[in-house]
């Protein structure tokens, strides 16, 4: 069975940082392609990143520059650095194989 799970949220002053982090189990992470999707109060599914099996990245034009993805398969870890963060970024932040198999989320708040 597939297992995700995020941590490393929490609230944040605009212009800070967060890591965020995603444990997997269940699969075999090393060969999976993986994704970060976050979801605003009141909006839908948002993408926001993706690293394939072989470490390609790809990033939603909102976090370009601010974002970076990373993976670490020795220990089955799924990253997100997220600096220069903005009032808009606060979401739930989900990692994710595909856009409906997906962990429970963590919380990041920006604000003042």
């Amino acid at each position: 069975e597939v297992h995700l799970v995020e941590s490393g949220g929490g609230l944040v002053q605009p212009g800070g940082s967060l890591r965020l982090s995603c444990v997997a189990s269940g699969f075999s992470f090393s060969t999976a392609n993986m994704l970060w999707f976050r979801q605003a109060p009141g909006k839908g599914l948002e993408w926001v990143s993706s690293i394939t099996s072989s470490g390609t990245t790809a990033y939603a034009e909102s976090a370009k520059g601010r974002f970076t993805v990373s993976r670490d398969n020795a220990v089955n870890t799924l990253y997100l650095q997220m600096n220069s963060l903005k009032t808009e970024d606060t979401a739930v932040y989900y990692c994710a194989i595909t856009r409906t198999q997906r962990g429970q989320g963590t919380q990041v708040t920006v604000s003042s």
